[in-house]
C-alpha cells in the first residue's frame, strides 16, 4: 500500500506531530502486521521519532539544530537555504516502523514528526506499507 500525504506547513523551523495521521492510515487500510516506511521527497525537510508529550521537547530540538546550524553562518548556496539543507540531512529523509496486532509500534513517549526548515510550504510525505 502506498499514500502520498501533502503537509502545509506555517513557519521556516517547525515540528509537526504526524502520528495520529499516520496510525489513521493504518486504521484505515486495516493493517495488522508489517512495515511502515516514511520517505520525505525534500531537500529541506525531514521526518523524525522523539518524544511528543512534552512540547518543549520539540521546542528545544529546533534550539539545538539552531546552536548546530546557525542561520548567520556565511554560506555558499546562492538560494540562502544551506541551513535548512544540513538540518534536514542531520535528521534524515525516511524512518522506518514496525505495525502488529493492526497498531504502530512507538515508545511510551514517541511521536513522528515531520520537520519544516524552509518554510511555509505545501510538502510531501510518501508513506508506503508492506503487509506480511
Amino acid at each position: 500500500m502506498f499514500k502520498e500525504l501533502s503537509i502545509t506547513t506555517t513557519k521556516k523551523n517547525e515540528f509537526i506531530d504526524i502520528t495520529k495521521k499516520i496510525e489513521t492510515i493504518i486504521q484505515n487500510r486495516k493493517v495488522e502486521e508489517g512495515t511502515l516506511t516514511l520517505f520525505v521527497p525534500h531537500t529541506t525537510a525531514a521526518v523524525t521519532i522523539n518524544e511528543n508529550a512534552d512540547p518543549d521537547v520539540k521546542k528545544d530540538m529546533i534550539q539545538a539544530l539552531h546552536r548546530m546550524v546557525p542561520e548567520n553562518e556565511q554560506y555558499d548556496h546562492r538560494e540562502g537555504n544551506s541551513p535548512a539543507h544540513v538540518k534536514a540531512s542531520l535528521l534524515g529523509m525516511s524512518e522506518t516502523l514496525i505495525v502488529h496486532n493492526g497498531k504502530l509500534i512507538l515508545g511510551t513517549w514517541q511521536g513522528i514528526y515531520f520537520c519544516e526548515f524552509d518554510g511555509p510550504r505545501t510538502r510531501k510525505l510518501m508513506v508506503k506499507i508492506m503487509n506480511k
